[in-house]
């Protein structure tokens, strides 16, 4: 097929496609399964990247609230982007671009962006072939240059917000050779009060993706323990697919597991074969082995972080707690990260903080909270605990240092409090006209300057460190000689901008204006987590500490 001239859709790129879809209930674990299938194919030699296909109708996820939607997660093209794309990069060791998010938005956007241009030459436009030409093109695009493109549904099979992305999928199916397509369908198969493996849900499911012309290839069975050999033939008579393609997805302690658990299902080799990629493979003596070596890495020390934030859920905060146990596959560190509510510091987690062998700020938006990230940046300056903050959390520790130490009455951030006498942060210079509120932040990799013989230097080893970022207020440079007193530094700048700050009083304090979570990987964690994780393992045993806490 050519390239169609009215909607720009080019059915040649790309090469092979994994589809993954989800039946019966949101939060399955799509996404995991989708990365832990490119991680092993990858493993086998293959250069895979992924798509996530979001159907809500923000263009981006940047305006959505995490309690609802989990972490904006942050791409280096300034892409704000659902949570899963950070799976995904965490689980294949590479970078994705904002193209690799497609939104209902996003595709709707430009095609009436597009009619209004009066690109379509007068035609009638239609859900079909413009919006679903626009979804393929994007699909396609994203996979140029890989050997497998996969791409994940979001959602649920018969969700009327998905309808065009499956209506996409079955035009795929019927533009491309069998062996370049396969459908993955991961189902609940919950268990009955007797404690049968239940496959009801799996048959309706599969029943509803087969009536929109799509019949799966490979079923994944979410459960709590492996499915029974009777079960998986069950689901295959049923959902008329071989027993040999279908495959549990049992809970395990650590995501990052998942991959080794679908391996020894042999989840990779059957869609190698199915693809047409097994000759293509590394032998397996030559396939890598590091990830599996990273988790299942031993762990000899044992640690206690306390995040201070105010979204208690982990899914806000998912990267910063992939980035600390990235810290500990590093140093051998068991990292159990304590959840502390920054609305109620003071009166609920007093002792959850003194417990704790290191303090997390991290970032976010609005008042709710700030009060108790000040209480926690002051308990752990003023009580030598290795400090990291965050985006709002370096920000906090400027303004608790700006109060408490400096003795600026009233200082904050000109976002929390307008009328502030001291605004220590403030609005950006290019922000004050700005009306819009999505995509319109200091967003995605910038590079910072760190001065040498600071602790930023050591903890990067390097005269400079590029980080991702998402923030709209930064220190106001008014202030900055002020504020460089009784011991702060800010030891990374960005031209005026203040990026990196530390104490010179203090075993280990440290801010930053980036978000360094969202460059972490298993293989490659984050530098300031790193350090933070090793100034906790050396720091003074809490039992000692406690003895003289001040809060």
């Amino acid at each position: 097929m050519p390239t169609d001239p009215d909607t720009g859709y080019d059915p040649s790129l790309g090469r092979k496609f994994v589809f993954v879809t989800g039946g019966v209930m949101s939060g399955l674990g799509k996404g995991i399964t989708a990365a832990s299938t490119g991680r092993l194919l990858s493993n086998a030699g293959f250069d895979v990247t992924a798509v996530k296909v979001d159907p809500y109708l923000n263009v981006d996820a940047g305006t959505m609230n995490p309690y609802e939607h989990g972490e904006v997660y942050v791409l280096k093209d300034g892409g704000e982007v659902d949570l899963d794309l950070g799976n995904y990069e965490r689980f294949l060791g590479t970078d994705m671009t904002f193209d690799h998010n497609v939104t209902t938005g996003k595709t709707y956007q430009h095609v009436i962006e597009r009619e209004r241009a009066g690109d379509y030459l007068g035609k009638t436009v239609q859900i079909i072939p413009h919006v679903t030409d626009d979804i393929k093109r994007r699909i396609r695009e994203a996979a140029e240059g890989s050997d497998v493109c996969l791409i994940e549904i979001g959602g649920t099979v018969g969700d009327i917000e998905s309808m065009p992305f499956l209506e996409a999928l079955r035009q795929f199916a019927h533009e491309e050779d069998d062996e370049d397509i396969l459908f993955t369908h991961v189902t609940l198969v919950p268990y009955s009060k007797n404690g049968e493996q239940k496959t009801k849900p799996t048959q309706h499911s599969v029943k509803e993706l087969r009536s929109i012309g799509l019949q799966p290839d490979v079923l994944v069975g979410r459960c709590t323990d492996r499915l029974e050999p009777e079960t998986k033939e069950k689901i295959a008579l049923f959902c008329d697919v071989p027993t040999d393609a279908v495959f549990s997805n049992p809970d395990v302690e650590d995501i990052y597991h998942v991959p080794l658990m679908v391996e020894d299902e042999g989840l990779d080799e059957y869609v190698m074969e199915r693809l047409g990629l097994a000759d293509e493979a590394l032998p397996k003596a030559e396939r890598s082995t590091e990830w599996r070596e990273l988790v299942t890495r031993d762990r000899d020390e044992e640690i206690d972080v306390a995040l201070v934030g105010k979204y208690a859920l982990e899914d806000a905060y998912m990267s910063i707690h992939e980035a600390l146990k990235h810290a500990g596959i590093q140093t051998g560190t068991e990292v159990n990260v304590l959840w502390v509510d920054a609305d109620e510091t003071r009166e609920e987690h007093e002792k959850r903080l003194a417990s704790a062998d290191a303090v997390v700020v991290p970032g976010g938006f609005g008042s709710r909270g700030t009060d108790g990230k000040i209480e926690a940046v002051r308990y752990a300056r003023e009580n030598d605990v290795p400090f990291l903050g965050l985006c709002l959390g370096f920000q906090m520790a400027v303004v608790e240092h700006a109060r408490n130490v400096l003795g600026l009455a009233g200082a904050h951030s000109a976002e929390i409090d307008p009328d502030t006498p001291h605004p220590v942060i403030d609005l950006l210079p290019e922000q004050y006209e700005t009306e819009d509120m999505g995509g319109t932040m200091r967003l995605g990799a910038h590079e910072t300057d760190i001065e040498p013989g600071t602790l930023a230097a050591e903890v990067y080893g390097a005269d400079s460190c590029t980080e991702r970022h998402r923030h709209r207020y930064e220190v106001n440079p008014e202030y900055i000689d002020e504020l460089e007193a009784d011991g702060l530094t800010f030891s990374g700048r960005a031209d005026n901008r203040m990026e990196i700050v530390e104490r010179g009083d203090h075993p280990f304090f440290f801010g930053t204006q980036a978000h360094p979570e969202f460059r972490s990987r298993p293989d490659r964690a984050s530098p300031p987590f790193v350090a933070l994780v090793k100034a906790a393992l050396g720091s003074t045993d809490t039992t000692e500490r406690n003895a003289d806490v001040r809060l």
